[in-house]
């Protein structure tokens, strides 16, 4: 667990969001051929949520999770992307090729051209790479453009482009009003064993929920709506899988922070793919029996975020940045569900 005196209430202004990327990007995206490392999205969630304080602490502990960067394989070019996208090989090649993009262009720009080419592959490693993105450009959004944040972005689409992974061959069932009610429609995979990937592969029938929407502003509506959902809906159902349903709520809202980001044509689009990936997560870990919804009582969001600190999950502390998003009653008792379900 984080000793809790590391909170110093600094900011992230302080630059110690900048010295814990820099420390970070010697590391590679990935450690044993497919975990996560999860540690530049929760140093930014600590820094977004003025625990800056508890930045390098918190890294100290996750620093045995971290491999080596791992070697190039052959540049990505314009001319060769196509060929390199979704070979996890070949993260170095794309980080250094986002690298010189983001050198040479505004970070909006490059992410208005990949955003439309990585969605499809939202899938890929776990759905982390979108998570790490959305991390990066809520940074990004307040005007903080540093090196190390826009090395940041490089690394997690460079991440993205490595893992991205596409979902084909779905029988959309006719969908429901609400977010919530979709969720609850979404129907279990025939053998819900075996990791991420032999999940994901039998994915094929989910509810086509919000399909005709291409208003953006309805989209990102609707969008905010899922986000609420799924935060909830882990409440009741997180003990079903208490680290892999976390994602049906965190991608999503990945997804809901880039949105101000992106062009407008473009949140339509954003939407349905979050959709189809919370709804995939849920297929793939299905929860047979709920537990009734218990209130948190009188908390406030700050003192949940203070105990998933202190439990110290990586997990745990980005659902309670979720949680904090979303800012109901019933979101904080999900993030102190997954402090109760999961081993600190």
């Amino acid at each position: 667990m984080i000793d809790m005196n590391t909170n110093t209430s600094m900011d992230d202004d302080s630059g110690v969001l900048d010295e814990a990327l820099e420390r970070l990007h010697a590391s590679g995206p990935e450690r044993l051929g497919r975990l996560t490392n999860h540690a530049p999205m929760v140093v930014e969630t600590l820094a977004s949520r003025g625990r800056s304080g508890a930045v390098h602490r918190w890294l100290d502990l996750y620093e045995t999770k971290l491999e080596e960067f791992p070697a190039s394989v052959d540049p990505v070019t314009e001319t060769n992307w196509q060929t390199a996208l979704g070979d996890p090989r070949r993260a170095a090649d794309w980080i250094a090729y986002f690298t010189r993009e983001l050198a040479e262009h505004p970070w909006r720009e490059v992410l208005a051209v990949w955003w439309p080419r990585l969605l499809p592959g939202i899938y890929g490693g776990s759905t982390h790479p979108v998570i790490r993105v959305g991390h990066t450009v809520r940074t990004l959004l307040k005007g903080a453009g540093s090196t190390p944040r826009v090395t940041e972005l490089a690394h997690g689409l460079g991440y993205w482009a490595a893992r991205h992974h596409p979902l084909s061959g779905i029988d959309w069932r006719p969908d429901a009003a609400e977010a919530r009610e979709a969720l609850a429609s979404v129907s279990a995979i025939s053998d819900p064993e075996g990791g991420f990937p032999h999940r994901l592969a039998r994915v094929g029938r989910l509810p086509a929920w919000a399909a005709g929407v291409t208003d953006p502003d309805e989209a990102r509506r609707r969008l905010a709506e899922l986000v609420r959902a799924a935060t909830h809906r882990y409440a009741t159902h997180g003990h079903g899988e208490e680290t892999m349903l976390i994602h049906a709520a965190t991608a999503p809202n990945a997804v809901l922070r880039t949105l101000p980001a992106l062009p407008r044509s473009l949140w339509a689009p954003s939407l349905h793919a979050a959709w189809t990936a919370a709804a995939a997560v849920t297929a793939m870990y299905p929860t047979e029996v709920p537990v009734p919804y218990v209130s948190p009582g009188r908390v406030t969001a700050e003192e949940v975020f203070e105990r998933a600190l202190a439990h110290g999950d990586e997990h745990v502390i980005k659902l309670a940045d979720t949680a904090m998003d979303v800012g109901d009653e019933q979101a904080l008792a999900a993030a102190l569900r997954a402090v109760e379900l999961t081993a600190p």
